[in-house]
C-alpha cells in the first residue's frame, strides 16, 4: 500500500528533530541573555570594586620595607644611592606581588577547605550575576537527570580551586625565588657598592639582569598557567602572551666603567623590566586571583540597594512631597519622645543627685529636728508610765527601772482592770492606761517613720542612678561603638587584640620558615633553599610594616629594626636568628600576648 504523501513515514525521527530545533533556539536565546550579564571579572565589577578598595594614585604613598642590607650609615655617592633607589623598588615591586599571591592564595586554600555545600555556594552566589545565572541554569536543567547538578558544580568547583592554587603556589615560589637573589647579590655587592661605586656598579647590574632572565625562564613558561587561561587571552597565532625581559648589550658588561648615559639607560631597562613583570602578573592574576568584594558581595549589595529603593519609595509615599503628613508627625513623635527620655532619665535623675550632694546641710537639719520629735514623744510616755505605775503601786519606783519594766505593769494593770470593764471605765484606771498605750502606739509610728525616712534619703541616690541607667546603657554601647571603630583590627596593623595575635603568628610564620630553609640547605635542595629564603624576607617585610608604627610609640622601634634586619641577614646562622625571634616575642610591647602586657 503506497504512503499518502501528507502522511510521516518516521513521526519519531520527526519529533525528534522538532525538540533539537527547539532546543537549539532556546539555547542561543540563553546564551544571547546571559552575554548581557557582567561576567565575574568584567569591567563594571572592577571598576565598582576599586571604588571602594583602591586608595587614590595621587595620595599614595610609599610606605618602608625591609631594609636592605646595606650600612645605612655609611655616606653613599649620586651614583650609589640611585642604585640603592633602584634596588629598593625591584624588592618593594617583587614584595607587592607576593602579597597579591599571598592573599588570593589564602583565599583559595579556605575555599578549598570548605565543605561540598560551601563551594556550590561559592561558584553560584560569589561570583557575580552571570555566575548566579549559569549555575542556576544548571542546576534547574540537570535536576532529575543522571547525576546530581550540586556534585557537578561542586566538582567543577574543585577543579578550578585546585588550579587556581597550582598557578599561585608556582608564581609564589619563582617570586620567592627571585626575591632571594636580588637580596643575595646586593649583600654580596653592598660594601662594595659603598667603597667603589663606580666599579662594583656594573656588575651588581649586570647581576640583577642575569636574575631576570632566570625569572623569564621560570615564570614566562610555567605549565600550570595555560590550564587556567581562557581562548581569549592568546594572541594571533595562538600562542600566549610570553614574559620577555630586555636584556644588557653584551659589548657593554665587560667594561669596568660605564658611562652615566649607559648607567641611565640599564636602569631604565630595570625599570621596563619591572613594569613588564607586574604586567604579566596582572595578566595572570586576572584569571586566578581572589574575587574583588564587590564580586563576592555582590547579592548582599544588590538587596541592600533593593531595599533601599523600597524604602526611599515608601518614605516618598508618606512625605510631603506626596501631600501625606506621616513623616512630620513621626519626626513631632519622635521629638517628643526623644526629649521625655532626656528628662526622666538623664536630666531629672542628675538634678536629684545634685540636691542629694549639695543640700547635705539642710537635709541633716530636718533629720535633727525629726529625731527631737520622736524624743518628746518617748520622754511623755516615760513620764506617764511613772505617774501611772507610783500610783498603782503606791511607792516611789527606782531610778533605773526602764520604760520596758513600766510597761509590763501597766499591761499587768491592764488586764486586771478588763475583768470588770464597765465598772473599771468610769471608776478604775483601765481609761488611763488605753491612753498610756496610745501613746505607746505613737510613738512605735514616729520611730518606724523616721526609720523609713532615713532609710529613702539613704537611697535617693541609688534612686537616681537607677533612674539613670537607661541612659547610662544607651552611652556605654555608644561608647564601645565608637572605640570598636576607632581601634579596629587592620589586619597585624591594627590595636585590637586579634592585631596582636595576628602579630605574633607573623613571628611563628617566620621561625618556621627559617626551619624550612634550614632543611633544605641541609637536604642539599638549593632551588627551594632560595625560595624559603625569599619567604623568609616576604614574611620579615610583613612584620616590620606591622609593628612599625606600634615600636615607634613605645620608644622601641630602633632596637625592633634592627633585630628584623639581623634575622634577614643571608650569613647569620639559624641558631642566632631563632634566638632572636624568641627574645622579640617575650621583650617587645608590641608582640607581647595581651594577658601578658602590664
Amino acid at each position: 500500500m503506497a504512503t499518502a504523501p501528507y502522511e510521516n513515514p518516521n513521526p519519531d525521527a520527526s519529533t525528534t528533530d522538532v525538540k533539537s530545533l527547539i532546543l537549539s533556539y532556546s539555547k542561543r536565546l540563553w546564551r544571547s541573555f546571559v552575554d548581557h550579564l557582567p561576567s565575574p571579572d568584567s569591567n563594571l565589577l572592577a571598576k565598582l570594586s576599586n571604588i571602594y578598595s583602591s586608595p587614590n594614585p595621587s595620595s599614595h604613598r610609599r610606605r618602608p620595607s625591609l631594609p636592605l642590607p646595606l650600612r645605612p650609615s655609611a655616606p653613599r655617592s649620586d651614583e650609589a644611592s640611585k642604585a640603592v633607589a633602584i634596588l629598593e623598588d625591584i624588592v618593594e615591586h617583587t614584595l607587592s606581588n607576593l602579597h597579591n599571591i599571598h592573599k588570593s592564595l589564602l583565599f583559595w586554600q579556605e575555599r578549598a577547605e570548605g565543605t561540598n555545600v560551601q563551594k556550590v555556594s561559592f561558584m553560584v552566589l560569589e561570583r557575580g550575576p552571570r555566575a548566579f545565572v549559569d549555575g542556576t541554569f544548571q542546576i534547574v536543567t540537570k535536576f532529575g537527570a543522571e547525576g546530581s547538578p550540586f556534585k557537578n558544580i561542586s566538582n567543577t568547583a574543585s577543579e578550578t580551586i585546585s588550579a587556581n592554587i597550582t598557578v599561585l603556589t608556582s608564581l609564589q615560589r619563582s617570586l620567592a625565588a627571585f626575591l632571594a637573589q636580588v637580596y643575595l647579590e646586593v649583600d654580596k655587592y653592598g660594601r662594595l657598592l659603598e667603597e667603589d661605586t663606580k666599579k662594583s656598579l656594573p656588575m651588581l647590574v649586570v647581576a640583577i639582569n642575569e636574575i631576570f632572565s632566570k625569572l623569564e625562564g621560570s615564570i614566562g613558561h610555567l605549565p600550570e598557567i595555560y590550564k587556567v587561561i581562557d581562548s581569549s587571552f592568546y594572541i594571533e597565532g595562538g600562542s600566549l602572551c610570553a614574559l620577555l625581559f630586555d636584556k644588557i648589550p653584551e659589548m657593554d658588561q665587560e667594561r669596568s666603567q660605564w658611562s652615566v648615559t649607559e648607567m641611565g639607560d640599564a636602569a631604565n631597562l630595570i625599570y621596563e623590566n619591572l613594569q613588564r613583570l607586574d604586567s604579566y602578573l596582572s595578566f595572570i592574576l586576572s584569571r586566578c586571583q581572589k574575587p574583588s568584594r564587590m564580586t563576592l558581595y555582590w547579592l548582599h549589595y544588590t538587596c541592600g540597594a533593593v531595599g533601599l529603593s523600597a524604602c526611599a519609595i515608601w518614605l516618598l509615599r508618606h512625605s510631603s512631597i506626596m501631600g501625606s503628613s506621616d513623616i512630620d508627625n513621626w519626626i513631632r513623635e519622635a521629638k517628643e519622645s526623644s526629649t521625655g527620655f532626656w528628662k526622666e532619665h538623664v536630666e531629672q535623675p542628675l538634678i536629684s543627685i545634685r540636691d542629694e550632694l549639695f543640700e547635705t546641710f539642710r537635709r541633716r537639719h530636718k533629720g535633727v529636728m525629726e529625731v527631737e520629735e520622736v524624743q518628746l514623744t518617748s520622754n511623755s510616755l516615760h513620764r506617764m508610765l511613772l505617774a501611772f505605775c507610783e500610783q498603782t503601786k503606791g511607792q516611789k519606783l527606782p531610778e533605773n527601772l526602764s520604760d520596758q519594766d513600766m510597761m509590763e505593769i501597766v499591761v499587768a494593770r491592764y488586764e486586771e482592770e478588763l475583768m470588770h470593764p464597765l465598772t473599771n471605765l468610769f471608776s478604775g484606771e483601765l481609761a488611763r492606761a488605753m491612753l498610756i498605750q496610745i501613746q505607746k502606739l505613737k510613738l512605735d509610728l514616729e520611730t518606724a517613720m523616721l526609720e523609713l525616712g532615713q532609710i529613702l534619703k539613704a537611697n535617693e541616690i541609688n534612686f537616681a542612678i537607677l533612674a539613670a541607667l537607661p541612659a547610662f546603657f544607651l552611652s556605654l554601647l555608644l561608647l564601645i561603638l565608637v572605640r570598636a571603630w576607632v581601634m579596629k583590627d587592620k589586619g597585624a596593623e591594627g590595636r585590637g587584640r586579634v592585631a596582636r595575635i595576628q602579630r605574633r603568628l607573623l613571628v611563628v610564620e617566620v621561625e618556621k620558615r627559617i626551619m624550612q630553609f634550614q632543611t633544605c640547605m641541609d637536604q642539599g635542595m638549593e632551588e627551594d633553599a632560595q625560595c624559603m629564603f625569599g619567604l623568609v624576607l616576604y614574611s620579615l617585610d610583613r612584620l616590620y610594616k606591622a609593628v612599625e608604627r606600634h615600636a615607634k610609640l613605645t620608644g622601641e622601634w630602633r632596637s625592633l629594626r634592627q633585630d628584623l634586619v639581623d634575622i634577614g641577614k643571608p650569613d647569620l646562622g639559624k641558631g642566632d636568628k631563632l634566638a632572636i625571634i624568641r627574645r622579640m616575642g617575650s621583650m617587645y610591647d608590641c608582640l607581647l600576648p595581651s594577658s601578658n602586657r602590664h
